[in-house]
């Protein structure tokens, strides 16, 4: 059978689960409840993977997503565990709308309706994170992703989308404590020497006279890598605490500690076509720099050479004589090989170092129930340290503390339930940022060989000099939100919501740690106000059905990788923006709430597309269909499936018709590659076209199912699959990375206390690759993906 025949075969079959709701249904209709009531759902086997329970997280009302009028997706601890899901990669299988570009290799954030999303927990905003630290998911009871703009009352954020994490609870249900101590122990073995051993406990306690709950979760990883000079170490203690201090006030506090000590992973530099197809890989040494013999090259030793690098080339036109000026930039020795997908960019003294503190306290008062005020007061901030040995080093130190009060309260008559949210909020971002990038070559090593005195850089970090950004400051967010959902008993919801926000920003620069300080302004500083709204509607259909539409305006501010905000951007006043959506989808559950269908089509863009952060903020316009289901066939059989046609437009790149990006051996087809590796060439490439500015590396059509089978004895299996588009690797779509299926298995059984799991990543060895960095270096760089790998765990419960 042909390729192309075989992926529309594949196509095919995916299709057909998503269709399975929509024709199962029609047999469904009688065994519905009736939608005025409502009533917990509990469905045997389903893992938690049935929209049954209320979500606060999307609009801040107590609705399932059934009944919310936004398109998102929850997974539950249970199908982490049953699927094997460790890294925020193995989601996608779980959600559709997601899929995630290489950040230099760290899970910091999923890519959500193709743009940057940002991370949450318990419903508040945690600091950008991009690549800067591997999110953990095991300490998590449950993970809601919601594409597309928050609600007004979690204040401004970015377009595409965000993940909640839920930590574990103190509490084991409908408010109550736990009448004993319960736990676990698990140790997970596997590939590349993983290891990693967790431990949690919860349980109720007493304080004097008052009964509290509590929930403690600790994990150790000490484990190698696929690819060499890597590894993971990591400690992450979590703890909450939940104290009943009067019938109607309760207290919650806790937090979160993650040490991590990793590195970050450029993958394969010198990319052509024919590396990604075969690996066949451009050897040769750069020429000698390092004049004074230390073994690494300086900023100095790159500067005494005179005229070392190009930044400006017409790739259309380039020959080998546009270089005859640049000869430091030739390789000697140059030949061929065929590279192992071990050997990648990550020198065997490169760091990535986190350490991330999560705080929250919140003050719950109900009087009654049909008042709630919550104060919540929230911490977050890491310390972050990153090296690489061919040439970017940067360090984060930044936090933010927001205290923010939320009342709510609800009416109910004949007419139906009205509720009505109030939160003013005060937010407090503080940042220290330094980067070094201006001589950042990716190709001087030769990988097949590894880092010497030709090829390894001496970082701004190990010197405390030289930064292309050293920068320091705050910003203020004073805000007021206001949120009314309107539930007709006829059937309609109508949601509206508002926010202003007025936010103050003092940002300066240290130029005694710059390597060049002419012409940078010292400080600035700004105010600026914005507002936000949504409208959403849904209405209650016969048959269990359920249309709903969404429009918003959410305002967002353009802050960096570590939260800064730069002097320049707050001078040309190009620090805060807004993004616009409409969302327009249908939703439905029947069997008694076994069985759960969704489908939605939406538009969103920014407001401004002359503003953008390439790192973790872009100017996009993203169209796109989202479809998912979800069935509990019986107490033994779980099955789902995802449909996921994203197209993604960087309005800016449009706009100018042109941007800058880092030119790859495939956009100068007129050089030879032998005259140009020693440094990075860049240049000017064509985006005046909406199929030329779509941003690189996101498939158009993704395509996932899972189905997990237990039986009475213990045993269970489970799969999940998922198909991916071919793409670019780069904005010049100079490199066409191939499309791929990923197939993960699992085994386990369970016996008394005693759980035995195994899970195969990657069954069928699929050789694959994830773009990196799309917008500046697509065409010089790409990650090989890692092969089939297995892990497994034992688990005591008690």
């Amino acid at each position: 059978m042909k390729y192309q025949e075989k992926l529309r075969l594949r196509r095919v079959t995916l299709a057909a689960v998503l269709l399975t709701g929509s024709v199962l249904s029609t047999s469904a209709f009688a065994a519905d409840e009736p939608a005025e009531e409502k009533k917990e759902i509990v469905v045997q086997g389903s893992l938690g993977a049935l929209p049954l329970k209320d979500v606060g997280t999307i609009f801040g009302f107590n609705k399932n997503l059934v009944e919310t009028p936004r398109s998102a997706s929850t997974i539950s601890k249970e199908q982490m565990e049953r699927f094997g899901a460790t890294e925020i990669y193995d989601l996608v299988a779980q959600s559709p709308g997601v899929f995630t570009n290489s950040f230099f290799g760290v899970g910091g954030a999923l890519d959500i309706r193709g743009t940057p999303g940002e991370i949450y927990f318990r419903g508040m905003r945690r600091l950008d994170n991009p690549g800067n630290y591997p999110t953990p998911l095991g300490a998590s009871d449950r993970i809601d992703i919601v594409r597309g703009p928050s609600s007004p009352i979690y204040g401004p954020s970015k377009t595409g989308g965000y993940m909640n994490f839920v930590p574990k609870s103190a509490r084991a249900g409908k408010g109550k404590f736990l009448d004993h101590a319960e736990g676990e122990v698990n140790y997970t073995g596997g590939s590349w020497s993983k290891n990693v051993l967790s431990a949690s406990i919860r349980g109720p306690g007493k304080l004097g006279s008052k009964e509290f709950g509590y929930s403690l979760y600790g994990e150790v990883e000490d484990s190698g890598s696929y690819y060499n000079n890597m590894g993971t170490k990591q400690t992450i203690l979590q703890a909450s605490f939940e104290m009943d201090l009067t019938p109607t006030l309760r207290f919650e506090f806790g937090g979160m500690y993650h040490n991590y000590k990793g590195q970050q992973n450029g993958g394969w530099n010198r990319l052509t076509q024919a590396l990604v197809n075969n690996g066949t890989y451009i050897t040769g040494t750069a020429k000698p720099l390092d004049t004074n013999g230390d073994g690494l090259i300086q900023a100095s030793e790159f500067t005494s050479v005179g005229n070392f690098n190009p930044f400006f080339v017409n790739p259309a036109s380039a020959t080998n004589a546009s270089f005859a000026a640049y000869p430091w930039l030739a390789l000697n020795n140059v030949g061929t090989a065929t590279l192992s997908r071990k050997n990648v960019l990550t020198g065997p003294n490169d760091k990535l170092w986190n350490k991330a503190i999560t705080l929250y306290a919140d003050l719950i008062w109900n009087p009654s129930d049909t008042l709630e005020i919550k104060n919540q007061l929230f911490y977050d901030g890491y310390d972050n340290l990153n090296e690489n040995a061919y040439g970017f080093s940067q360090f984060h130190n930044s936090y933010v503390i927001e205290d923010k009060i939320v009342a709510t309260g609800s009416v109910e008559n004949s007419a139906g339930k009205f509720q009505l949210q109030l939160s003013p909020s005060v937010r407090y971002t503080d940042f220290l940022h330094g980067d070094d990038f201006t001589f950042e070559y990716f190709h001087r090593v030769d990988l097949t060989q590894g880092y010497t005195a030709l090829s390894a850089r001496r970082l701004s970090l190990e010197c405390n000099c030289d930064y292309t950004n050293y920068t320091r400051g705050y910003y203020t967010d004073a805000a007021f939100a206001a949120l009314a959902d309107l539930d007709f008993k006829f059937g309609l919801d109508v949601t509206l919501g508002a926010r202003y926000d007025s936010i103050n920003v003092r940002t300066s620069n240290d130029l005694s740690k710059l390597r060049v300080p002419a012409g940078v302004t010292p400080s600035a500083s700004a105010t600026n106000g914005m507002w936000s709204w949504t409208a959403s509607a849904n209405y209650k259909l016969p048959f269990g059905l359920v249309p709903y539409g969404t429009v918003s305006r959410q305002s967002t501010v353009i802050a960096g990788q570590g939260a800064e905000i730069y002097t320049s951007n707050v001078l040309g006043n190009a620090w805060t923006t807004a993004s616009r959506m409409w969302e327009a989808g249908i939703k439905g559950s029947w069997l008694g709430g076994r069985l759960y269908a969704a489908i939605d089509t939406y538009n969103q863009k920014r407001t401004d597309f002359s503003i953008q952060s390439s790192t973790v903020n872009q100017s996009v316009e993203t169209r796109g269909i989202e479809a998912e289901v979800r069935w509990s066939v019986d107490k033994h059989l779980l099955i789902s499936g995802n449909y996921t046609k994203t197209k993604v437009y960087n309005l800016s790149f449009l706009n100018a018709g042109s941007t800058f990006s880092f030119l790859g051996i495939e956009d100068l087809k007129g050089v030879d590659p032998a005259l140009i590796l020693g440094g990075q060439p860049g240049g000017l490439i064509s985006t005046n076209t909406m199929e030329k500015s779509r941003r690189a590396g996101i498939p158009t059509n993704t395509y996932s199912a899972t189905a997990t089978y237990a039986f009475d004895n213990g045993l269970a299996f489970a799969v999940s699959a998922s198909a991916f588009d071919s793409v670019f690797s780069g904005q010049s779509q100079a490199v066409r990375l191939p499309a791929y299926t990923l197939v993960d298995l699992s085994a386990s059984y369970k016996t008394g206390p005693w759980l035995f799991r195994v899970v195969v990543k990657n069954a069928t060895d699929a050789t694959y690759f994830r773009a990196n960095f799309t917008e500046l270096f697509g065409s010089t760089i790409v990650l090989p993906e890692k092969p089939r790998s297995v892990q497994g765990s034992v688990v005591y419960k008690f």
